[in-house]
């Protein structure tokens, strides 16, 4: 099902910025049980990612009344959220843009995760590297060339998921999903500062981690770090998390902080 500012409708304005320059941003919720999971923090990720864009916006109470209503159709699934800075305008400029457009749609919850969870994943290192920009660093803008060729790549192997580097060769995230990597008591993951997703799974286990026995790291890492860990996970808002069995020649059997973290990933508001 399609909303597009509240009219269900499946077409979208061939001028609309999101078309034209990939100018907006999005958010990809689980639906749970008929609600949102992190309701608040999808809809504090798309404040802040208008507040950066420069994309007026205001209707946030409609918004989260939409997502609530669509969520009690779905029952389980996945809710993505659009915000564009709407119709209008003459080349880049979108002076001319009367107000953003918002774009609300359900699917299925991806039948794998589930097989993930209980199996483990494997990683390829991707060829395709992300652009530093650390004004556009951590926000889930429409520009997603680079996930685009990365699953290209990535559907031309046998692994589940790619190991993504930044355009200096720094670990930085997954194709879908962050990363996270655990030695003894303490747990890694890369700075997003330069590139990648802040995703809200990943605020979700920094925060959860920080009142927990392990010790969180945000780092600037090789992936050879990878092969000095005790244990691999990644994650994302619908998976919402998963081991990582195996990367580059090594395998990570356990299991520890992925059965301390899955019963906190399912938290919701």
């Amino acid at each position: 099902m399609f909303l597009i500012n509240g009219l269900e409708q499946d077409t979208l304005a061939v001028n609309d910025r999101a078309t034209q320059f990939g100018d907006g941003c999005f958010t990809t919720a689980r639906i749970a049980q008929g609600g949102v999971s992190f309701l608040s923090a999808h809809l504090a990720r798309l404040q802040l990612a208008c507040q950066r864009l420069n994309i007026v916006f205001n209707d946030w109470t409609l918004l989260q009344d939409e997502m609530r209503q669509l969520a009690t159709q779905q029952q389980q699934g996945v809710l993505k959220v659009i915000i564009s800075r709407g119709v209008g305008g003459r080349g880049y400029s979108g002076a001319d843009c009367l107000a953003a457009t918002r774009i609300l749609a359900t699917s299925s919850s991806p039948a794998h995760y589930m097989n993930w969870r209980r199996e483990g994943i494997t990683l390829a290192l991707s060829p395709v590297r992300l652009g530093r920009n650390p004004y556009l660093a951590g926000l889930k803008h429409l520009n997603r060339l680079e996930q685009v060729l990365i699953r290209s790549h990535l559907e031309q192997t046998d692994a589940d998921e790619a190991l993504v580097l930044d355009s200096e060769g720094w670990v930085t995230e997954c194709c879908a999903a962050n990363l996270f990597w655990r030695k003894g008591r303490d747990v890694f993951t890369p700075r997003i500062d330069q590139a990648g997703v802040n995703g809200i799974m990943r605020q979700h286990i920094i925060a959860q981690l920080a009142e927990s026995p392990y010790q969180l790291i945000e780092v600037v890492a090789l992936p050879e770090a990878l092969a000095d860990a005790d244990e691999v996970l990644i994650c994302n808002a619908l998976m919402p998390i998963v081991p990582v069995q195996h990367y580059a020649g090594h395998d990570w059997p356990s299991r520890e902080l992925y059965l301390y973290l899955a019963p906190l990933c399912e938290l919701s508001d």
